[in-house]
């Protein structure tokens, strides 16, 4: 492997596995590490009680989560940089490989058996139908 790696995750006990996975390549290949979180903005309205304000934002979540994903990294020995996309998870985890050129993206397999798959799609299959890289699907259950 002689290339960066990317990994998604949602902060999820799943996507940890996956984030794990990512971490000990990147170590064992001597790689640079991408976590990727991505996130939808939502609208807020503006006549809120005051009790909200501040405490919604779609990025401080994703911020929280890439951030614990970098110590986890760093505490490896890893380098590591943080990607906050928004859009959905598979097309972000895209975006960022291409961006990088990417040698690996890790995801989760989370999804893959489900059978909200067939009409929706799911992260692990939309990237490992539209990578223009090698993916490694993480068994995370």
């Amino acid at each position: 492997m002689k290339g960066p790696i990317v990994v998604g995750t949602d902060g999820s006990d799943t996507a940890n596995i996956a984030v794990a996975a990512a971490i000990e390549l990147a170590k064992t290949f001597k790689q640079p590490l991408h976590v990727v979180s991505a996130f939808r903005p939502i609208s807020v309205p503006g006549n809120l009680p005051a009790e909200f304000d501040g405490c919604i934002t779609s990025s401080s979540k994703v911020d929280s989560v890439v951030s614990e994903a970098m110590m986890r990294a760093k505490a490896a020995g890893v380098t590591v940089t943080a990607h906050a996309e928004t859009g959905s998870a598979a097309d972000a985890l895209l975006s960022v490989a291409e961006e990088v050129q990417a040698d690996l993206i890790v995801v989760g397999n989370r999804g893959i058996r489900s059978k909200t798959r067939y009409v929706l799609g799911n992260v692990p299959s939309k990237v490992v139908h539209h990578a223009m890289c090698s993916t490694y699907v993480v068994q995370t259950s």
